[in-house]
């Protein structure tokens, strides 16, 4: 081929693929800077936005227990309902001066003669923009929220213009600061909210999906704090790994949990490991179904903390390991390669990374196992016909379509992940390993940054069809029909996949054999 023979047409090739994804880009902070209008949170539901459970007294309940209820929850209003819930009022910071000390009111004075009774209410289903329209019309800095006749919560004004001004710093420390589960559920909104606003705001794929997984992260980690403080941890020494598109920091829109446990507890298989083993899984089913809640489905295939499988001792994952290495059939290893994209998250993170030391040591003398692992992964084809023009899906539940993640990402996912492997690296994310590669098993630069740039692309139309799937109230997924894309587009998508296959040809060439 000539771009082979050429260096001169080679590097051309590859500064006109660097230029149409530059187009591609404009092209789409264009088309959705005019719908940011359309995407604003003040669309969101009020109970959406509501992070913590109202503080209420009940009426007769003297002005002192009320102030100390507002004071412990740091709080600018307290409710007041009746024995069944019924809101029957409202006392904010502002009324206190005005109407407690001011007229110097006793402390033992029941809260009914200071607070606004009759307080403005609103459904909690109502919209954050109605909220701030009736604030306005009412001249008050607080509603209170109603879901069959009771209290369901309480907004501020200082709440709705805090959505407006969402920033990874204000999530980040929305998640420091959650202290129940409820917080943590609005936070898992807020990073989607704030991944949608970035993704419109132009910023590219690798960042954002990196961001993505970050502060996923971050929502893990407090999930597990706030349920080690409840419950207890065993006096042991454990880590929690984060796996697949988490453990890579690849996490885009639609995605699922896949993590597992590692932990010391004396010989495995003992009395003390297995009670400690059932104490870990215990404290994991929980942090599971929290990130469930928190909107990060089960794992289908329960490739999580909780299952028995997956929380295994140190000892225990290198057995796992040289089973699957050493013996294991090509389906086996299949199932098992997103294990090999494991990373620390939380707890002690030497016990994982002196893991990947050991696993990197391994694999390097087993020429059987890459050769396994390369065949798995040439058995997964870009959808590219005999004329360039795209194969698409015959499946009836996506017909006419292409899978991005399966034929798109994953030949990229799969080669960088045998590349580093092969080459001793320890990197987990695809292009960082790939250009790790590059350097150890001396690829040539432009050929590493044109993959790069492909799988950067996929990623980029996954998390765009993504987006609006969400946008159309759809379950998001990977499955795009390629008729929705720009002329643009299609053309980037099919150098896309030829890449793939270029870089499944040298996968090939180099352990097949």
């Amino acid at each position: 081929m000539l771009i082979g023979q050429s260096a001169v047409f080679r590097d051309f090739c590859t500064r006109r693929i660097a230029s149409m994804l530059e187009q591609s880009q404009k092209a789409v902070q264009s088309e959705y800077a005019l719908r940011q209008d359309e995407d604003t949170r003040l669309e969101r539901s009020l109970a959406s936005v509501c992070g913590r459970a109202p503080v209420s007294v009940l009426r007769g309940t003297p002005l002192s227990a009320a102030l100390q209820a507002m004071h412990d929850a740091r709080v600018g209003s307290v409710a007041v309902t009746d024995e069944a819930g019924r809101p029957l009022g409202i006392l904010t910071l502002k009324d206190v001066l005005s109407r407690v000390v001011l007229p110097g009111l006793a402390l033992d004075t029941p809260i009914d003669q200071a607070m606004t009774p009759d307080p403005v209410a609103l459904p909690a289903s109502a919209s954050a923009r109605e909220a701030l329209l009736t604030m306005a019309r009412h001249g008050i800095h607080h509603l209170l929220l109603v879901a069959n006749a009771k209290l369901a919560g309480v907004i501020s004004e200082k709440d709705l213009f805090a959505i407006r001004r969402m920033s990874v710093q204000g999530v980040t420390a929305a998640i420091a600061g959650a202290s129940e589960i409820e917080a943590l559920k609005r936070a898992g909104r807020d990073i989607a909210a704030l991944a949608h606003s970035l993704l419109a705001q132009g910023m590219e794929a690798e960042t954002l999906t990196e961001l993505i997984a970050t502060l996923n992260d971050h929502l893990t980690r407090r999930l597990i704090d706030l349920e080690a403080a409840a419950t207890g941890l065993p006096a042991v020494r454990w880590c929690w790994m984060a796996l697949g598109s988490e453990g890579r920091m690849e996490q885009t829109l639609a995605t699922d949990q896949d993590n597992a446990l590692i932990f010391e507890a004396g010989e495995d298989g003992n009395s003390d490991t297995e009670a400690v083993r059932e104490q870990l899984i215990a404290i994991a089913r929980r942090v599971n179904d929290g990130l469930d809640a928190c909107g990060f489905p089960l794992c289908k295939g329960f490739i999580m903390a909780s299952n028995p499988k997956w929380c295994l001792t140190a000892g225990e994952w290198r057995a796992q390991f040289s089973r699957w290495i050493d013996s294991g059939g090509p389906e086996e290893l299949l199932n098992a390669s997103i294990f090999f994209d494991f990373r620390p998250l939380y707890g002690e993170q030497a016990l994982a990374e002196d893991l990947r030391i050991w696993l990197t040591n391994k694999i390097r003398s087993n020429p059987r196992f890459l050769k396994q692992m390369t065949q798995n992964a040439l058995r997964n084809v870009p959808p590219l016909g005999l004329v360039r023009d795209f194969v698409l899906s015959e499946n009836e539940m996506h017909p006419h379509t292409l899978d991005l993640k399966l034929n798109g990402s994953m030949p990229f996912v799969d080669g960088a992940r045998i590349f580093a492997l092969a080459g001793g690296q320890r990197a987990t994310g695809t292009a960082q390993r790939l250009k790790q590669a590059g350097q150890a098993l001396r690829i040539p630069e432009e050929e590493i940054n044109s993959w790069v740039q492909a799988f950067h692309f996929i990623q980029l139309l996954r998390l765009r069809h993504q987006h609006e799937q969400e946008r159309k109230g759809l379950m998001p997924d990977n499955h795009l029909n390629p008729d929705t894309l720009s002329v643009l587009d299609r053309r980037i998508l099919k150098e896309a996949f030829r890449q793939a296959r270029k870089l499944q040809a040298r996968l090939a060439l180099d352990y097949e054999r």
